[in-house]
């Protein structure tokens, strides 16, 4: 067994070490805290080693088993492994990893059990600690690395911590969206900790999520029909187009036949434009009536939104006599 060293984007070793140190290594992508160094080595040999060049000290406590550039994996080891036990990357960070996508990380994301002091000289990396007394063993996944919090907490998290509210929907939005976690598990994380900042309002955005309302600009849509009082629609409901084809709809109110959509910017190519276009005729076909807005028409001009929506439900509604939906004046 041997210890390993990049070099020139090639692998070298050098014999004599024990299993267990070039296991570790493995493991954490060539990171270790000195501490961990020094239970197979004398701390005359890890200074060598550092001193020669064929290991580095990225900061107080860690070392690198190469003299090379950083890896971004190797970076994130480098700041978990700095802020000592029972630290884990969390929020942004974690969800990145997970596969959350959409949301640059500029920072890591770190998170540590309260009361816990970190080492006072940090790594040379743009890092955010956050501490937490509502950190226990079932929020951090058991088997991934490095070290992190399950993706539902990390989502819930990531919301806590962003720098206004509209942001933090869009995380919870997109880690449902993209089958990362579902709400029922989101909420689970929000009910087991009574401290969380946003609380209620991550909560109240987690419950339209469960409705169907699954994207930024659903949300937004929601809104606009409790602040104008509209009746509540179907969201993300399933319904077969004339040729039985399965169509998930934005919103939808039945008993009037009457359909909302709201676009985002994808909805400007050429082939998804066609697309939508050929779904439109064939439900306008089968006798509903169509609303189609741009997300930020949606988001910024609500009372035109809200305006011919009302007017949409009550034709429709007064052209079947139907009389099952009130519509406010």
């Amino acid at each position: 067994a041997c210890w390993w060293q990049r070099e020139s984007g090639r692998m070298s070793h050098l014999p004599g070490d024990p299993p267990e140190l070039a296991d570790l290594l493995r493991q954490q992508d060539g990171v270790v805290s000195a501490a961990s160094a020094l239970a197979w080595m004398s701390p005359k040999e890890l200074r060598w080693r550092v001193t020669s060049g064929r290991w580095q000290r990225p900061c107080r406590g860690i070392v690198v088993a190469h003299s090379g550039p950083l890896t971004p994996r190797q970076r994130l080891w480098v700041a978990v492994l700095w802020a000592g036990p029972g630290a884990v990357l969390a929020g942004l960070t974690a969800a990145a990893l997970d596969g959350l996508e959409g949301f640059p990380v500029t920072r890591t994301h770190l998170l540590v059990p309260a009361r816990r002091s970190v080492r006072k000289e940090p790594p040379g990396l743009p890092l955010a600690l956050h501490y937490s007394t509502a950190l226990t063993p079932d929020d951090v996944h058991p088997v991934r690395a490095p070290r992190r919090t399950r993706v539902a907490r990390s989502l819930v998290d990531a919301a806590a911590w962003a720098g206004h509210d509209r942001r933090a929907q869009a995380v919870l939005a997109a880690g449902v969206q993209q089958r990362l976690a579902r709400p029922a598990d989101l909420l689970a994380v929000v009910a087991a900790n009574r401290r969380l900042a946003r609380r209620v309002m991550i909560k109240a955005t987690l419950d339209d999520i469960a409705g169907g309302a699954q994207a930024l600009s659903e949300l937004d849509l929601t809104r606009l029909v409790r602040r104008h009082r509209l009746p509540e629609p179907d969201r993300q409901a399933p319904r077969r187009d004339a040729a039985g084809r399965r169509r998930w709809l934005d919103a939808v109110w039945e008993a009037a036949r009457v359909i909302v959509e709201v676009d985002g910017i994808h909805h400007v190519d050429a082939a998804e434009y066609w697309a939508d276009m050929d779904r439109d005729i064939d439900f306008t076909l089968g006798g509903y009536r169509i609303l189609r807005f741009p997300s930020f028409v949606v988001r910024y001009h609500g009372d035109y939104v809200a305006g011919k929506l009302r007017d949409a439900l009550r034709a429709e509604a007064v052209l079947a006599e139907a009389g099952r939906i009130e519509i406010p004046a």
